[in-house]
């Protein structure tokens, strides 16, 4: 779309813009842009004015596409998406976090902190603190070391809102966008990062007008009611929206904000830790990782669970997945699963009749009982037992050892019970002497 300036043509919103913008001396120029440096680099001295990360991204577009630093390009982009990703919403600050940038965009340090130092210079993004080697934990009464993180906030600087038309209230960081709708039939305005507020006044003996101020943390008034009023109403009677069916987590537990506050921990330890799972958002996982938050997993736990589950599809290795979020949430889903079919085993065999007090137990009982006395019947009478003396008066005589032949012939294991071991040996013996004999004649 043709900007209100003549030569501001690059980078238009799609949609129509009727706002007024801010005049120049001559309204024939794009607003001179110079690169931003030293202290304008600051929170407190900057000439940004303060947004949120969808807001921004969308001006860190245009200003490099605007070609307004010569070296800003799309790894510049990569850098501002890395770090809209982790931005606070309503305020717009992120911690620097080199390390893991290094690791996620895998780019060089220095390579990563050039493109943000165009970030800088854009006036896109300024320090709201520096990082330094002072040790924080000293200063809050805790051992061990850690170092003071570099912060830094979204920001979007005035050549872009002159582009696109934006009226602007205040100056530097609180700077605020306004609308003038006069004249215009009312309707609700489009999703900003800022939430508008009104700031509706008369001009003579005009209707009073209705204007937007998007500021951050301030509520929208339209008519004297604020939208957390028409929400109220709207919601009072039941209906079945997709906020009542977020009520409830993956698995179907009840959130709770202990829950989430822990969900939040576990999800960045698996984005700090698990490689492949950095494609999903911070938002994705930290609403997977609720149950865990639930069933109160520890971080181990949690990155553990993550890595089996990306085990399980080669993720990491073969394949990289576009949506990790969806993997865990899979994995829980099949151990929840699980966890259900292993109680519901145990309830059966809590529930199970023993098999002494089962009927085909107490069947098979009736049935050896009718063939137990059939069974005796066809055994055959078993012998009596050789007492002690029966055994000492039959080795006595060891010339009765053609006896002991006989009987060892017919039953062996009852000569060797009688005799015993030595008596028989010695009739064997004997038995094989007389036979040599006979045949020596």
């Amino acid at each position: 779309m043709p900007q209100r300036t003549p030569s501001c043509q690059l980078g238009a919103h799609a949609a129509p813009d009727t706002r007024p913008i801010s005049p120049l001396a001559d309204d024939t120029q794009c607003r001179p842009h110079t690169p931003v440096r030293g202290i304008q680099q600051e929170i407190d001295h900057t000439a940004s004015r303060r947004t949120g990360p969808r807001r921004w991204l969308r001006a860190v577009q245009w200003l490099i596409g605007a070609g307004l630093h010569p070296k800003a390009n799309q790894t510049t982009m990569r850098v501002a998406e890395d770090l809209a990703a982790r931005m606070d919403y309503d305020l717009g600050h992120v911690r620097y976090g080199l390390n893991d940038m290094v690791t996620r965009l895998g780019l060089s340090r220095g390579y990563i902190c050039k493109h943000i130092g165009y970030l800088r210079e854009l006036g896109a993004l300024v320090w709201v603190q520096h990082g330094n080697s002072t040790n924080i934990n000293r200063l809050k009464g805790l051992l061990g070391y850690a170092g003071t993180a570099t912060v830094y906030a979204a920001v979007i600087p005035p050549v872009y809102d002159h582009a696109m038309g934006h009226t602007i209230v205040g100056q530097g960081y609180e700077a605020r966008i306004v609308i003038d709708q006069r004249g215009q039939a009312p309707s609700a305005p489009e999703p900003v990062d800022n939430p508008p507020v009104d700031n509706s006044s008369s001009r003579g003996e005009e209707t009073p007008s209705l204007t937007w101020l998007r500021e951050e943390s301030q509520v929208q008034v339209v008519g004297g009611v604020t939208t957390t009023a028409t929400r109220q109403r709207k919601t009072s009677t039941p209906t079945n929206t997709s906020s009542s069916k977020k009520r409830a987590t993956i698995l179907g537990n009840r959130v709770t904000a202990a829950g989430m506050h822990l969900g939040d921990k576990l999800a960045r330890a698996i984005r700090r830790r698990v490689p492949w799972a950095r494609r999903a958002s911070h938002d994705q996982l930290r609403w997977v990782c609720a149950d865990m938050g639930e069933q109160q997993w520890t971080e181990d736990q949690a990155v553990r669970f993550a890595v089996e589950a990306g085990h399980t599809h080669h993720a990491g290795y073969g394949w990289e997945p576009t949506a990790p979020h969806r993997l865990i949430a899979a994995a829980l889903r099949t151990r929840q699963e699980q966890q259900q079919a292993d109680r519901q085993m145990q309830d059966d065999l809590a529930q199970a009749v023993a098999w002494e007090d089962s009927t085909a137990y107490r069947e098979m009982a009736a049935l050896r009982a009718l063939l137990a006395p059939a069974a005796a019947e066809s055994e055959p009478e078993s012998k009596q037992a050789y007492t002690a003396e029966d055994k000492a008066r039959a080795r006595m005589d060891w010339n009765n050892w053609p006896d002991v032949l006989d009987h060892l012939a017919e039953d062996e294991l009852d000569a060797l019970d009688l005799y015993g071991k030595r008596f028989v040996d010695f009739a064997i013996e004997q038995g094989a002497r007389t036979r040599a004999t006979d045949y020596a004649y």
